[in-house]
């Protein structure tokens, strides 16, 4: 079983004074979802590009640990290659670097001598077409003039092909329309119940946990969380917005010990 923990960490955006998140604690195993929300500014998004080392953030205090490796002063690549994968908010556009090449060369990377051309090239086509993407896309430059939906569908093509263990997806809703949102959610909660990733879902909104059904949702406020329960805390955020919950931004409820769970059936 794999495991990604969060202890205790302080972070700041570099070179300046600005602290993000503050006393951070959190848990994800093998065959968990975990939601992430609140409201913004908060440090939602910060904490997925931490994970994955991200060069604008400075950690002052605490470590991610994957399994028994510390992650705090592994490069990018590095945490790539042990099986952790994040899906932007904003995914950039990369000319001249086609998204078949980018991914054969990222799973080659991974695989090594086990790397097989013609079961890429399966995979590929396979998930190309799940997601409902023009296959002209997997020749063109990464991202390159892609819609935003199309974006998104493109992150999920690439968790898909590389298979990670840990599953990042920050706001992978965003820009999405009705149709788009079922196929990304589908693709999403189809790949969770086949290799049981540990997945931390990164959302504004209830209308992504309509296809992809957490055991665990947290509420962030002042860089920590607030709040921990199962689904039905979406349901309360709903209703009573977040106002309740911020008032607790002195408290912490440490490594969320959280007992009840929602089934994934």
């Amino acid at each position: 079983m794999n495991k990604l923990v969060i202890e205790n960490l302080k972070v700041k955006i570099k070179n300046t004074d600005r602290i993000i998140l503050d006393g951070f604690n959190l848990t994800i195993k093998s065959g968990e979802i975990h939601v992430i929300m609140g409201p913004n500014g908060v440090g939602k998004s910060t904490l997925s590009k931490v994970i994955m080392g991200h060069p604008d953030y400075e950690v002052l205090e605490g470590n991610i640990y994957y399994n028994d490796t510390v992650l705090n002063d592994l490069t990018t690549d590095a945490r790539a290659n042990l099986g952790i994968f994040l899906g932007m908010q904003n995914p950039i556009e990369i000319e001249g670097v086609t998204n078949a090449d980018m991914l054969r060369t990222s799973l080659h990377s991974k695989e090594g001598n086990d790397f097989k051309l013609y079961d890429f090239i399966k995979d590929m086509d396979k998930y190309v077409k799940e997601l409902n993407m023009n296959p002209d896309m997997i020749h063109r430059g990464v991202n390159l003039g892609f819609s935003g939906g199309e974006r998104k569908k493109n992150e999920i093509l690439q968790m898909n092909v590389l298979k990670p263990s840990i599953v990042l997806l920050d706001e992978i809703d965003s820009g999405l329309d009705v149709d788009s949102l079922k196929i990304v959610g589908d693709e999403v909660y189809k790949y969770f119940k086949k290799y049981k990733p540990a997945i931390l879902l990164v959302t504004h909104y209830q209308r992504l946990l309509d296809y992809i059904k957490p055991d665990f949702v947290h509420i962030v406020s002042n860089g920590k969380i607030v709040e921990s329960g199962d689904f039905s805390l979406v349901k309360k955020i709903e209703d009573e917005g977040y106002n309740k919950y911020i008032d607790k931004k002195n408290e912490s409820i440490g490594t969320c010990a959280v007992k009840s769970v929602v089934s994934h059936e």
